[in-house]
């Protein structure tokens, strides 16, 4: 699994990046999380949390725009 992972995400970047026009510019996070979703409740506290991701990237310690 790790491995379709990471050719899932290089492949990714570099089509990401060819769109942009960018060059070698860090699209994903380092590592990634599984996790098996176990039941409806589950399921639902994990949709909550990819609808409300982008709006806590502003202070995300890993967003590599932040001052800190």
């Amino acid at each position: 699994m790790p491995e379709i992972i990471r050719q899932f995400k290089t492949f990714s970047a570099r089509r990401i990046n060819q769109c942009r026009q960018t060059a070698n510019v860090a699209v994903w996070q380092r590592n990634y999380y599984e996790h098996i979703i176990r039941n409806d409740e589950a399921l639902n506290r994990i949709r909550q949390y990819i609808s409300d991701n982008p709006i806590r990237w502003e202070l995300d310690r890993e967003n590599p725009t932040l001052d800190l």
